[in-house]
């Protein structure tokens, strides 16, 4: 952790524009302006305003309607953004790290933005006692010193700030968008604060009452829903509803971008791309020759390459050398590492050949903190959702994250044609590389994957 303090040190002194400001611990910059500490009880005192009835599942697959106004304008949004982008990077490595040494030799693909925004909308609705680790896991635990209270931040100013990094893409089109279910079983309540966490977190939201005590039926209900209501992006998402379920969370986000540059039809091929050490796939390369910011980095052994996906957002691409081991790289993945790469890229001309990709990928929330072994404080036996409903022993029983990313073959900017005699550096991405997508003006990492086979 102490790492991760030193980088949002930094991050918080240039946010704040200059030389003689003090360090602001992350939490100031997310809790409420009169900050107390809160007691730890059984049963919080306050009266918990809920949502009943709900929607019924089989009523409307329209949105749920939002408050007329928009939400407030934040203060200090520049340093939020960079201190928030900082901590949903660190968590979302460690996460990809532990997805990726479990799926070694499969595709991944994890978004950092999304699973943060969700584990934040999941806190608006824990006890003060379960709070507590997930603000440690999020880095923006404030230690009372005190085992009696805790301090709380605002989830609503965090969830917000996440917004605000996606209203910082500028691509031709949206290309970022998040949606948000929760099914709820047909007798319950709902949080009002949760279902505004919800809304600040998603592009739409969808909470709905389902009968589980026919679990077959439920199960197909909810699956249908989440076809029609994504248009056919997110399907089959849950299986193995049973009738003590109480609340079904998923969130679904869609990257959908083109290259700056385009890539030029005609110098597509089909070439080999090594998946392993016995076996190969024929894929499409994409190949354009031009200017790219390009690191051989030798300690790390791999090449990197930056592309422009517009004028903010780009992909850092990480290509481990021959006999290199993907893993190996992934294994030191750290922010101060991809900081250290960008700073010392430097602009080459490149023959870069990349295969055409497109991946998906579903995130079992509560298995992967599991295997962080945090999983039973978050969502397991020691958590506790009494601020989520009025019923007695609420849970949260799955929560899932749905990932889509693909790019276009086009880009907003035509290749010169004009002849170059510079003799490029060929760069062949055709063995299994790791890739990032970033907003660069607030260095919030959108999307981590790695690409062991491009035809699956």
């Amino acid at each position: 952790m102490n790492a991760v303090f030193l980088s949002l040190l930094t991050l918080s002194c240039l946010a704040m524009g200059g030389a003689n400001r003090v360090y602001v611990h992350p939490f100031n910059l997310f809790s409420s302006d009169n900050i107390s500490c809160e007691v730890i009880q059984s049963k919080d005192p306050k009266p918990l305003e809920t949502i009943h009835p709900l929607t019924p599942i089989q009523d409307s697959i329209q949105p749920d309607p939002r408050p007329g106004t928009g939400p407030e304008v934040l203060k200090n949004l520049t340093q939020r953004t960079a201190v928030l982008a900082e901590l949903q990077n660190s968590l979302g490595l460690r996460m990809y790290q532990t997805l990726s040494r479990k799926e070694e030799n499969a595709n991944v693909l994890l978004s950092p933005y999304n699973a943060f925004g969700a584990l934040v909308t999941l806190y608006l609705g824990t006890s003060m006692k379960t709070a507590i680790p997930y603000q440690e896991l999020l880095g923006l635990n404030w230690d009372s010193g005190r085992p009696d209270c805790v301090y709380l931040i605002d989830g609503h100013t965090v969830l917000r700030t996440l917004q605000a990094i996606n209203s910082l893409i500028d691509g031709p089109r949206d290309e970022l968008s998040t949606l948000v279910w929760t099914f709820v079983r047909r007798d319950a309540d709902l949080s009002k604060d949760f279902v505004l966490g919800m809304q600040d977190f998603s592009d739409a939201s969808f909470v709905r009452a389902v009968d589980f005590s026919q679990p077959k039926e439920a199960e197909a209900q909810v699956n249908s829903f989440i076809q029609k209501t994504s248009d056919s992006k997110v399907e089959n998402l849950f299986t193995n509803i049973n009738q003590s379920t109480n609340l079904l969370f998923a969130s679904s986000v869609h990257f959908k971008g083109s290259w700056r540059t385009a890539f030029q039809p005609e110098e597509t091929t089909m070439q080999d791309f090594k998946v392993d050490e016995k076996s190969t796939v024929k894929v499409p390369l994409m190949t354009h020759t031009g200017n790219y910011m390009h690191l051989n980095d030798p300690g790390k052994k791999c090449s990197v390459v930056k592309l422009r996906l517009s004028e903010r957002t780009y992909m850092l691409l990480v290509l481990p050398h021959e006999g290199a081991k993907l893993q190996d790289i992934e294994n030191q993945l750290l922010t101060e590492v991809i900081s250290t790469w960008n700073k010392h890229l430097k602009e080459r001309y490149l023959e870069l050949s990349l295969p055409k990709f497109s991946v998906t990928a579903v995130t079992d929330l509560r298995s992967v903190l599991s295997d962080m072994a945090v999983e039973k404080y978050l969502l397991g036996s020691d958590a506790s959702f009494e601020r989520l409903s009025s019923k007695e022993n609420f849970t949260v029983d799955k929560v899932f994250n749905k990932v889509l990313f693909e790019m276009s073959e086009e880009g907003s900017e035509v290749q010169s044609k004009a002849q170059d005699e510079r003799v490029p550096l060929k760069v062949t991405v055709n063995r299994p590389f790791f890739f990032a997508i970033v907003e660069g003006n607030s260095n919030a990492i959108l999307m981590l994957g790695k690409i062991r086979n491009p035809t699956v």
